[in-house]
């Protein structure tokens, strides 16, 4: 990520209402770092292609203001702006070639043919694509017609690249293929992004930042190694990976530690991130991989008898579900790694967890 922390676009108190009552965003205040790969991650609905659309041009605020560099664009028109996009339908002319695609966006800012026949060539060897400039786009594989969507967002240098789930057609190998490619272009050219998605490992692939969107507003903000390891609430934690969960009250709170204990009758030792005072609900939060088999005396203050029900294999891993204080659908994750026990359906084992690993939040 770029050291600037520069504020290259600004969303201030920004809102959207399509019909005057519901909110698709609600008081947006964001910044855009100058060279920063930064990601809107949410579920369908929850305001990400809005507030894309907005920053576009495509769509207008309500109320508040976008910056850009320090100034309001909220009435400057989307060519104005001169911002790449990419979208997951590709919008390349049909009739156009390859060479054609790119070439257009030059066109239209006047710049001179022998300069755009060079900016062409150098924009199909980023994205691997040199000796396609004669094919049309019908000619072309799904990622390769991607990849011509994205030289096209960068071929005229723009300030800011936008784009919306550019992958969202594409195969699972390809797309994870894909998802390295733009991330090393964007680190080779230092370009701004604004990257919109719903699945959290493209999020987590990609990001320098991601904001996570719920119901129009932004739940946190954060790196992606914060956003998953260090949730500050319940539906960051959920949307985010995977998260085994239990339901209880605060039974005492010692500085950023509580305990708790759980509707199935055991007491937990947490870590206190998001809770009310003693006597209130919360819900604790702990991720698969957090949890430690048969771990050794002293090690873990939350240590429980586990019963194996149901053993899935993934290859470079064994994802184990079992029940445990009361819950049946307890996962953890065994590494396929040459010492890992060999686990059995109906086997009793310890399993444990450290405090700090185990996060209570509010009830949602």
């Amino acid at each position: 990520m770029s050291q600037n922390n520069e504020a290259l676009v600004q969303f201030i108190g920004v809102e959207k209402t399509y019909d005057g009552e519901v909110l698709a965003v609600k008081n947006l205040n964001l910044e855009i770092h100058r060279g920063e790969f930064l990601t809107l991650l949410g579920p369908s609905g929850s305001g990400k292609t809005t507030t894309l659309l907005m920053l576009a041009g495509f769509e207008t605020t309500t109320h508040g203001d976008i910056l850009l560099k320090g100034k309001s664009i909220t009435k400057v028109p989307p060519p104005k702006r001169n911002f790449g996009m990419v979208f997951q339908d590709y919008a390349l002319f049909p009739h156009m070639t390859v060479q054609e695609n790119l070439a257009f966006p030059l066109t239209a800012r006047k710049v001179p043919k022998a300069e755009i026949e060079k900016k062409v060539a150098r924009a199909l060897e980023m994205v691997r694509l040199a000796g396609y400039q004669t094919r049309r786009p019908n000619q072309l594989s799904g990622g390769q017609q991607q990849r011509v969507a994205l030289a096209r967002a960068l071929v005229f240098e723009p300030q800011l690249v936008l784009m919306d789930e550019p992958l969202g057609a594409l195969d699972k190998q390809l797309r994870e293929q894909m998802q390295l490619e733009i991330k090393h272009i964007h680190e080779h050219l230092g370009v701004t992004v604004l990257y919109v998605t719903h699945d959290q490992i493209e999020a987590l692939t990609m990001s320098d930042r991601i904001a996570v969107l719920h119901q129009g507003e932004i739940q946190q903000l954060a790196t992606p190694t914060k956003l998953y390891e260090e949730p500050e609430n319940s539906f960051v934690a959920d949307f985010i990976g995977k998260n085994n969960r239990f339901a209880g009250n605060v039974l005492e709170i010692n500085r950023s530690n509580c305990k708790v204990e759980i509707d199935g009758g055991a007491t937990v030792e947490a870590l206190a991130v998001k809770v009310g005072g003693v006597g209130s609900r919360t819900l604790l939060s702990l991720r698969p991989e957090s949890v430690v088999l048969d771990p050794p005396d002293g090690l873990c203050p939350n240590r429980f008898e586990a019963r194996v029900e149901e053993l899935i294999y993934l290859g470079d891993h064994i994802r184990a579900r079992v029940s445990v204080c009361g819950n049946d659908e307890f996962v953890i994750t065994v590494p396929r790694t040459g010492n890992a026990p060999r686990l059995e359906v109906g086997q009793t084992i310890n399993i444990g967890w450290q405090s700090q690993d185990c996060r209570a939040l509010e009830v949602p």
